[in-house]
């Protein structure tokens, strides 16, 4: 009976396995056709807020760390490998909450993207970016720091797991 209920939580962790290692393959094809046609600091304006540009990213999120000398290059793989393994172990415990295992399989996508950057090249490709007159007072010039889709899939993920956290707690505590 045991093997039976294994065989069945590994059956419904496929897809989200799957959806992750989709949305990683989108990220690192997307990241393949900047370096293949971009060279370091290349941009093209595509509206009047928006380019496309190639970056790269030897920090963390908004560059945090960037000029740590190389050390956190091993640092963000570290963090990202065990958070993936954190990730695959919930999903194990929860495929059927399906914002919760949709929101887990997102970040869980990204995280390997960008994991996979980092031992690859050393830092992370980075090709979207937006500006606004209205950020120049946060960012330089008002450019939001580039960012990927493994940027995007694990912004997402974590705007769901908010969203499912606040379901929860309604279905909980009904009004």
């Amino acid at each position: 009976m045991a093997a039976r209920d294994d065989a069945a939580a590994s059956a419904r962790l496929w897809p989200w396995l799957a959806w992750a290692g989709v949305l990683a393959l989108l990220d690192q094809w997307s990241k393949a056709l900047i370096l293949q046609h971009y060279a370091w600091g290349d941009a093209t304006p595509v509206t009047g807020f928006f380019n496309i540009v190639r970056a790269h990213n030897t920090g963390a999120a908004f560059s945090l760390l960037a000029d740590a000398g190389g050390w956190q290059r091993w640092l963000f793989t570290a963090l990202g490998v065990a958070a993936a393994g954190f990730i695959v172990w919930q999903l194990r415990q929860h495929p059927g909450q399906r914002l919760f295992a949709f929101s887990l399989a997102s970040i869980l996508g990204g995280a390997v993207g960008n994991v996979v950057d980092r031992l690859q090249h050393g830092y992370v490709v980075d090709f979207l970016d937006f500006h606004w007159p209205w950020l120049a007072g946060l960012f330089y010039r008002g450019h939001f720091p580039a960012f990927n889709l493994a940027d995007v899939a694990i912004s997402v993920g974590a705007a769901c797991l908010v969203l499912d956290e606040l379901l929860r707690l309604r279905r909980k505590n009904p009004a």
